[in-house]
């Protein structure tokens, strides 16, 4: 039963959807599986980070709240069926991040964030069934690069890694080289997914987020080639009838004026 003393709370919410999801609910929310909320509960994931990297609180607080919808369905959907309910994603939740900080809830005692890293990855080994992979709870689903840089990240954590991140740098070269050496295109795209794979354990060693790094790149081409569009517009000019050498003089002019 929802909190009178709290009206727009978390028990709020909670009556809410599973009034949307009831027999007078709404047609679209009642149609609703978990297959279907798959893309919404992506695109949320991204509008999150979006706002992230926007820095701006309110649009994160909005964002964080249609990330929220998405999960609060999704439990509402396996309360329905007799699964479990979001009390029990709670509890779990709850009860694992006990687990796993001994060192705050217990009387283990760690030095630094190194150590805590250290016995997470222990605490995860003893979470795990026998005879499961190391890598087995890391989600194909992910964004390539993303998902690239979990799994090194988890071998690592069991010594599976280069003593110097110059070590992965060098090999950056040698991949390259391979890619050159390719005889066909299914080598060449093997090679290039190596080099990737690379790249990724570079950017772990440096403590880069790979997704992020390429997304903020993104984002700085669309603003440079957005400012070379303009220019041409200003000069009465179309951008495609300008020669190779004028579009990347056009192309330096947009770096200087757009960092």
């Amino acid at each position: 039963m929802p909190d009178e003393a709290d009206p727009v709370g978390f028990a709020k919410l909670r009556q809410i959807i599973a009034k949307l999801r009831g027999p007078e609910g709404c047609p679209w929310d009642r149609k609703q599986t978990h297959a279907l909320l798959k893309p919404y509960l992506i695109e949320e994931c991204y509008e999150v980070l979006e706002a992230l990297d926007e820095g701006t609180p309110q649009k994160l607080c909005e964002e964080l709240g249609d990330l929220l919808l998405q999960i609060m369905l999704h439990a509402q959907i396996a309360t329905e069926a007799g699964q479990f309910s979001i009390d029990d994603v709670v509890h779990g939740i709850s009860s694992k991040l006990i687990h796993r900080h001994p060192h705050v809830f217990g009387g283990q005692k760690l030095q630094d964030a190194g150590e805590v890293e250290l016995s997470w990855e222990a605490l995860k080994r003893e979470e795990r069934d026998e005879g499961e992979s190391l890598l087995a709870g890391v989600p194909e689903q992910m964004p390539a690069l993303a998902h690239s840089q979990s799994i090194q990240r988890r071998v690592a954590g069991v010594g599976f890694d280069w003593k110097k991140v110059e070590e992965i740098i060098d090999k950056l070269a040698e991949e390259v080289a391979e890619i050159k050496q390719a005889p066909d295109q299914q080598e060449r795209a093997k090679e290039f997914g190596d080099l990737l794979f690379t790249l990724a354990n570079v950017a772990r060693r440096l403590d880069i987020d790979l997704e992020m790094a390429l997304r903020s790149a993104n984002q700085r081409f669309c603003r440079r080639f957005a400012h070379m569009e303009e220019a041409c517009r200003n000069k009465g000019v179309s951008f495609g009838s300008l020669s190779f050498d004028e579009q990347n003089a056009l192309w330096e002019e947009a770096k200087r004026a757009i960092e």
